[in-house]
Formats: C-alpha cells, sequence, structure tokens
C-alpha cells in the first residue's frame, strides 16, 4: 500500500530519502513527502502526484537535517491530494504511516472536542496529534507512542520524528510491515527489503507490537511487553540490479520478458535436475495425510489459484477449494482437521490474505504460503513457505510474479499425489519434463511479439471486451482481462466460453473483440462450438491456438484473427496461453498513453483490508 523510508545518518538525510522513495513508489503514487528535524524544528515539504512533483519542489526549497521520514501513499482516508500527503506534522511530532486506523472517527471526534484543529482528513494525522498530546502531558517520546498504540485499532507502520529528539527515529509495527537496514554510520527503516536494499546488506524486521529507537550508530527494539529484545538480523540477497529497466521502456516489460529466466529459476529451486522428480523442502507434516486442499488469494493469486486447482484435482484425487481471501473468513467454512490451506501471495503483506491465514491458523489447518518476498509476514505466521523466486516485480500489474506462483503449485501438487500415491512415478517425470519445458515455449511466445503488436494496432481504440476459455483457460481468461482492465482502462471481461449462452451472449454486437483461448485439447471442439456462436452474432474473434488447433477450424479461419502458439499440455498450457495476454494488454496500454508501471488507483501491494 504506501510506502514508508526513514534515515538517521551523520550527514543530511533528504537527498537519500527522496531516493529511497523511488524504490517505494510502486507501493503508492497519489502523492508524496519527506520531513526532516533541523536545530529541533520539523521542517516538511510535500506534494500530490507522483515522486517526480516532490523531486522538483525540493530542487528550490532546502531541507536540512540528520534524521528524516518519506512516504509515498496509497490513498485510503481523503483524497489524493497535498493536504492529505503525509508526513502529518504538528510543532512537536511527525508521522507516516502505512495501514488503516479503524478507529479513526471515533479518535477524530473525542479530539476535536478538546479544542484539536485537523488539516487533513486522514486516519494518521489522528496519531500525529495524539502522540503529540501525550507529550504534553509529560510522557517521554517513547512513552508517548507507546501509549497511543494502546489507543488505535487497526493496522499501521509508523516512522516518528520527535522535534525534543533530533537525533533519534522511532519506528512502530502493528500489522504492516517495517524493517530496519543498518549502514556504517547510519540506520534507516523501510517498507520492504527492496527499499532498503540499495543501502544496506541485512534486514531486521520488526514484529506486532515492537517499537524500535533508532539512532545513527545503533537501535533498541522493545515488544509489546515492553521488553528490550533483539531480532534476527537477515541477509539481504536479492541483486539491485533487478531494480533497473535497462533497454525496457517499462518495467512490466522486462518483467515479461524475463519470465524464461525467472521460471527456469524457480523451477530449479523445486526440481532435482539429476533424478528429474519435484524436490519440495521438508514441510512439518505428512502430505500423504492431506485430505482437501483449499487456496486463498486475491486478484491475479488467486486466478493462478483456479488455475492450480486442476493440477492439485488431477494429480493429488483430494477435494480442492479456491477462495477470494477478502470473503472467505466472513464467511466462517467448516474446514478438515486434517486439511492443507495454501495461501498464495506475490508480496506476502496482502491485508486480506493474511487475515485468512490467521483464521486457519486458528483452526488448527495445516499452512503452507506460496509468496516473492521470503521474509514477508505471511512467511513467518505460516507452517512453511515457498518462496517463487521471481525477483522484484516493480510494475503493479503481476506477471512473472503470475507465472512463477504457478510453477511452484504444479510442483507442489505433484508432490502431494506422488506422495499419497495417486501419481506415478513414470506420470511424475512426464509432468516434469513439461514444466521443463516452460523457458523454452515462452520465449518462443515472446519472438512472435511483433505479431501481437500488429494485433494491438488493430485494437487501440477498443472501449470493451471479453475473453472467453474452458477449463484451465477459463482463469486464464479471467486474468488476461484483469490485465487489460488494469494498465489499459479498458473494460474487459473473463468468462466460461461454455456460459456465454446463458445470459452474456446477450452483449454480443458487431465488432466486439472477443478473445478466446483454445488449445487443442479434450475441450478444443467444445470451445470451437462456442467460437462458431461468436461469429454468427458479427463479432470480431481473436483466437489463441496452436497449429493443430488453426487446422481444425477449417473455413472459420478466414472470418477471424489468430495468434499460434507452441502445442502444450495440461502443465504448460496456462504459461504459454498468458503471455499473449499479458502482451495484448502491454502493447495496447502503449498505444492509448497509460502510466503502465503505475496505472491510476492501484498500489502493488494492498496491506489494508
Amino acid at each position: 500500500m504506501c510506502g514508508i523510508i526513514g534515515l538517521v545518518s551523520e550527514k543530511e538525510v533528504s537527498s537519500t530519502l527522496l531516493e529511497g522513495l523511488k524504490r517505494l513508489e510502486y507501493r503508492g503514487y497519489d502523492s508524496s513527502g519527506i520531513a526532516t528535524i533541523n536545530n529541533e524544528k520539523i521542517e516538511r515539504v510535500r506534494s500530490k502526484g507522483n515522486l517526480s512533483f516532490l523531486e522538483e519542489k525540493l530542487l528550490n526549497t532546502s531541507l536540512p537535517g540528520n534524521v528524516g521520514i518519506g512516504h509515498t501513499r496509497w490513498a485510503t482516508h481523503g483524497t489524493p491530494e497535498e493536504k492529505n500527503a503525509h508526513p502529518h506534522i504538528t510543532d512537536k511530532v511527525a508521522v507516516v504511516h502505512n495501514g488503516i486506523i479503524e478507529n479513526n472517527n471515533q479518535l477524530r471526534n473525542q479530539l476535536i472536542e478538546v479544542g484539536i484543529e485537523f488539516s487533513s482528513d486522514t486516519d494518521t494525522e489522528v496519531v500525529c496529534h495524539i502522540i503529540t498530546s501525550y507529550i504534553n502531558s509529560g510522557l517521554s517520546a517513547y512513552e508517548a507512542i507507546r501509549a497511543t498504540m494502546g489507543d488505535i485499532r487497526g493496522s499501521y507502520a509508523f516512522g516518528v520524528l520527535i522535534a525534543s529528539e533530533p537525533n533519534k527515529l522511532f519506528a512502530v509495527r502493528g500489522g504492516s510491515p517495517l524493517a530496519i537496514g543498518s549502514a556504517e554510520g547510519e540506520n534507516y527503516i523501510g517498507s520492504d527489503t527492496y527499499s532498503l536494499s540499495a543501502y544496506s546488506d541485512n534486514i531486521t524486521y520488526l514484529k506486532d507490537g515492537d517499537i524500535a529507537i533508532i539512532e545513527n550508530k545503533s537501535y533498541k527494539i522493545f515488544d509489546h511487553s515492553h521488553v528490550l529484545v533483539e531480532r534476527e538480523k537477515q541477509s539481504i540477497i536479492e541483486s539491485v540490479s533487478l531494480s533497473e529497466k535497462g533497454i525496457f521502456k517499462h518495467f512490466m516489460s522486462k518483467e515479461i520478458h524475463e519470465q524464461p529466466e525467472v521460471i527456469a529459476k524457480s523451477l530449479s529451486n523445486y526440481i532435482d535436475m539429476d533424478t528429474g522428480v519435484v524436490s519440495i523442502p521438508d514441510l512439518p507434516y505428512d502430505l500423504s495425510t492431506i485430505s482437501n486442499v483449499t487456496l486463498v488469494a486475491c486478484g491475479s493469486s488467486y486466478y493462478a489459484g483456479l488455475i492450480a486447482r486442476d493440477w492439485f484435482e488431477k494429480f493429488t484425487n483430494v477435494k480442492v477449494d479456491v477462495e477470494i481471501a477478502s470473503e472467505f473468513r466472513y464467511r466462517e467454512p467448516p474446514m478438515d482437521s486434517n486439511g492443507l490451506t495454501i495461501f498464495i501471495s506475490q508480496s506476502g503483506e496482502t491485508a486480506d490474505t493474511l487475515a485468512a491465514l490467521k483464521h486457519c491458523k486458528s483452526l488448527g489447518q495445516k499452512t503452507i504460503s506460496i509468496v516473492n518476498v521470503g521474509d514477508s509476514s505471511m512467511c513467518r505466521n505460516s507452517d512453511a513457505s515457498l518462496k517463487i523466486y521471481a525477483g522484484p516485480e516493480i510494475g503493479v500489474a503481476s506477471t512473472k510474479a503470475f507465472t512463477c506462483q504457478l510453477v511452484v503449485l504444479a510442483c507442489l501438487a505433484i508432490k502431494i499425489g506422488t506422495s499419497n500415491g495417486s501419481l506415478t512415478n513414470d506420470l511424475e517425470k512426464d509432468y516434469v519434463k513439461s514444466l521443463l519445458s516452460i523457458p523454452r515455449l515462452i520465449s518462443n511466445t515472446l519472438d512472435k511479439e511483433e505479431e501481437i503488436i500488429n494485433l494491438a494496432h488493430d485494437l487501440s481504440n477498443i472501449t470493451t471486451t471479453l475473453y472467453l476459455g474452458r477449463g484451465q483457460m477459463y482463469p486464464v481468461a479471467m486474468e488476461g482481462a484483469l490485465k487489460l482492465k488494469e494498465i489499459s482502462y479498458v473494460h474487459a471481461e473473463g468468462y466460461p466460453a461454455g456460459e456465454m449462452k446463458h445470459g452474456p451472449i446477450a452483449l454480443l454486437e458487431k465488432d466486439l473483440p472477443v478473445f478466446m483461448m483454445a488449445p487443442s485439447n479434450t475441450l478444443y471442439e467444445k470451445t470451437v462450438s462456442n467460437l462458431n456462436e461468436v461469429i454468427a452474432r458479427d463479432a470480431s474473434v481473436i483466437l489463441l491456438t496452436d497449429e493443430q488447433g488453426l487446422d481444425n477450424i477449417g473455413h472459420l479461419k478466414n472470418k477471424i484473427k489468430t495468434f499460434i502458439v507452441d502445442e502444450t499440455d495440461i502443465i504448460s498450457a496456462p504459461f504459454v496461453y498468458t503471455l499473449p495476454n499479458q502482451l495484448i494488454a502491454y502493447h495496447i496500454a502503449l498505444l492509448k498513453g497509460t502510466d503502465v508501471d503505475q496505472p491510476r488507483n492501484l498500489a502493488k501491494s494492498v496491506t489494508v483490508e
């Protein structure tokens, strides 16, 4: 959601804070700001819009100080304008915040009753005034922050400056991620590993209830019981170079083209190349005893779960449910005591999915998280975690993380199937062989990008479209529609091809673009029947299929546009058919002139419910 950076140094910090915010802008770009302490006075610069506006302001504004905090915002309370930009300040306190204060209205009304005037519509300003009131009552900075934590409810991470403590930075965690990074003569706070990797070789994640008091050469962490504790330092292993666009115009384009490489890396971590079998790290339970599987996720990760359901059902012979995290825990569905619940998330910090995880843990479920960030909250709270090895994904619309999630889900499904005897060794080796072919198949599709560009030019003026598929191609269609919506702002719906006749066929009209995914599998003929239904209504069909599929449609090929991919199977098909949809969305967005990497109203990591 929002991004936090903070720094205590022997040098002035404003320029470093700005560079840190550039690494956090993918978390939110509605507004941004920086505050420092100079001669026991809080100084602040803020701006509406993306970070370039703040950068321009700082060219003409001096912001001295050796301690400071910065913030890039995804709006929750209050519109995206400068008055709602962080940091929020009083004469004694500055606060940046990631999360949401659930009892904001109650606290705000209480403060107004005692004469406090508010200058913003945010929930964060409430926190700022409460800390100030406790300091005015005589409490120390630490005591005031601790008392404030007792007053507020919700999910939060705070970076706090206290004017009377000009050499200290305070960091607070209560449900949203926050970490400390250390370097010679300075210490940092940041929302994630990526924000700190350019400055520090190690990272210390705070736990819920922690307050850290940070100086340039040292820091102390106090837990929820006020006890001084030491938290584990972890090495930062991600390459900073992965955060650069290189030859690509956008991160999204770069990340699409990285997929052969990162999928190969993910496969190398879950397949024993010598024996040709799946190799999953030891788990704290026996996979052969699993009686049912529940996949829980949001957004693209949810669609990955829908694709994987096919694998789990076919390979394991156990019941499989796929749930949207934001709805799941409120239904309170009954859970099998021998069930395994798998939580899928790129960041590992998605609030809805984390809440679902806590719910399942309370019911005694076996839990696994599948994430891209190996030291995330989801990893730390699950019985076990499986990293997808996609590397940093900066583009807000997920591409390589999505396909790497599929890699790990396929491997886990195979492993459960071999563990419970549902899969023979020969079948396992066949499926592994298919998995190992995916980087090559994706590379072959990337080589046809010019064809996609030509299609995009033909479709550049569309305002609505449909994506249709059967079986695994149905969630692939939904993911394709989501990509187009996210970055092109074109209305799109992914729908089961066989369900068109049950109502949505009424939407079909002349020249309406309809993307159909139709690999040559057992569902091909039925998909072609649905294709005929669409053509009969004069819609404009773009068919994604293989050479055999093209040959089998006969004279229909003259009535449609086609994009041909390599022949696939139950393992490889979702990967290969996802890629053209990613490219279509990207190139239509380019032609429409939208902000591909920072689409409006979206954020990379959604850390509020």
